[in-house]
């Protein structure tokens, strides 16, 4: 593989390679670490920690004896009997994911976020002030050790495309022997975009899963550069025009996606599985707590409000309902939502037992936009108190990390060592004393 290490700005916007993939090594596994110092060079894993949990994220350390992403707990625990296993915080990672993304809008205004822990970064408009589209790049890992205390990889090409499979290879590899340093930042020159590109496996292509990858290979085709020469008329007929068309202009390096600085989220929520089917009445009703909890926290964040909640619940038998309730205007305050999502899983028979339940808000809309109801003077909900309570909560979970404040229920159901049991991103807090440690050091 060829790679250009650098150049000016000059040669970079004479090139084009304009576009930056960050993204984030072992996030949720990393901020955990940071937080807790003692862990470092230790296997850790978040995710569910029940029968059912899945993993949300591991560290290198854990990577090394083949624990990944998105493998069931259980395996990942016979695999790594060793590991430090943690239900994780969505909350504290939306607050440090807030912060990556100020610290990339330092550099160019153009960022489109595409989760908490990865970003396209447009810098074509940044070069006179910070320099070469790696030098930026530079930058922007050193900021981010320095104030954050992560590492990230980066990389950089003319296109989404190009970038995101650059910062692939600038990765961190995982051997026998442990965790190995990656480049840290790949830039490929868009002359030899092909050159990187062909040899690498199909299955590194955005749309290529399991099935479809299964179908490419039942025509012999494995390397991006086998889908590049295939006729697209017979690549059409075996997945799909749309998919056809797509995959094969990606595969000879074609991608006129721009970055889009503002993504419209359509909606924000949350999920929890529990290690069983559960039939606590009470049980569930702290559980939807939580979750409303956690999601209006991304949406505090996302800096969007939201009129229409969406209750989730999955039985035992894996029959699954939703319930609805949409708001002539956005959402107050998140004890209104809490009350809304309440009274939708009062209307739900519960008997035949729960084994997930979600909670997400959509109709979204940037905050402020105009949306909110109008309250009389003397308004009955006390709405007003309740804005204003989610506010000074924002602002003191800013100051000293995302578990520092909860409602008595909550703090109730972690004591009980109810909370974190299934699957993650779940907005958990899966360590009381996590809080009283950030207020101690002022974080």
């Amino acid at each position: 593989m060829t790679v250009m290490a650098g150049g000016s700005s000059e040669r970079d916007a004479r090139t084009g390679v304009d576009v930056l993939h960050v993204d984030m090594d072992c996030f949720y596994a990393a901020v955990e670490i940071s937080d807790d110092p003692s862990l470092r060079n230790k296997p850790v894993i978040v995710g569910g920690t029940g029968p059912r949990g899945v993993v949300a994220s591991c560290s290198y350390e854990a990577r090394a004896k083949g624990v990944r992403s998105a493998m069931a707990m259980a395996e990942a625990r016979r695999r790594c009997p060793e590991a430090v296993v943690l239900a994780g915080s969505h909350g504290r990672y939306g607050e440090v994911s807030a912060r990556l993304n100020a610290i990339f809008r330092r550099y160019t205004p153009v960022v489109e976020s595409i989760a908490l822990d990865e970003a396209y970064l447009d810098v074509s408009g940044s070069h006179r002030l910070f320099g070469s589209s790696h030098d930026i790049a530079v930058a922007v890992r050193e900021t981010i050790r320095d104030e954050l205390g992560l590492q990230c990889s980066v990389g950089i090409g003319s296109s989404k495309l190009i970038a995101k499979l650059a910062s692939e290879a600038a990765k961190p590899r995982t051997t026998a022997t442990g965790p190995q340093p990656g480049r840290g930042i790949v830039v490929v020159a868009p002359d030899r975009e092909i050159e990187f590109l062909h040899p690498l496996p199909v299955s590194e292509l955005a749309g290529v899963g399991p099935r479809t990858a299964d179908q490419l290979s039942r025509l012999g085709i494995h390397t991006i550069g086998e889908l590049a020469r295939i006729d697209q008329g017979l690549l059409c007929r075996a997945v799909g025009r749309a998919a056809g068309v797509q995959l094969h202009a990606l595969a000879s390096g074609r991608d006129d996606r721009p970055v889009v600085a503002h993504r419209t989220v359509k909606s924000i929520g949350h999920e929890e599985t529990f290690p069983s089917d559960e039939y606590d009445g009470c049980r569930l009703r702290q559980e939807v707590l939580r979750l409303v909890d956690s999601v209006a926290t991304r949406m505090r964040v996302a800096e969007v409000e939201g009129r229409t909640v969406t209750l989730k619940v999955r039985f035992g038998d894996f029959a699954t309902i939703t319930r609805s309730h949409s708001l002539p205007g956005n959402f107050l305050s998140s004890s209104e939502m809490a009350q809304l999502c309440c009274s939708l899983l009062d209307s739900v028979e519960l008997s035949g037992g729960v084994r997930l339940i979600g909670v997400s808000v959509s109709s979204l809309e940037p905050r402020g936009s105009g949306r909110g109801r109008q309250l009389g003077l003397l308004d009955p909900s006390g709405e007003v108190e309740g804005g204003a309570l989610d506010t000074a909560v924002g602002a003191i979970r800013d100051r000293y990390g995302a578990d520092a404040l909860a409602t008595a229920a909550l703090v109730a159901s972690r004591r009980a060592g109810r909370a974190g049991n299934g699957d993650v991103p779940v907005g958990a807090v899966s360590h009381d004393r996590r809080a009283g440690g950030r207020a101690a050091r002022g974080r």
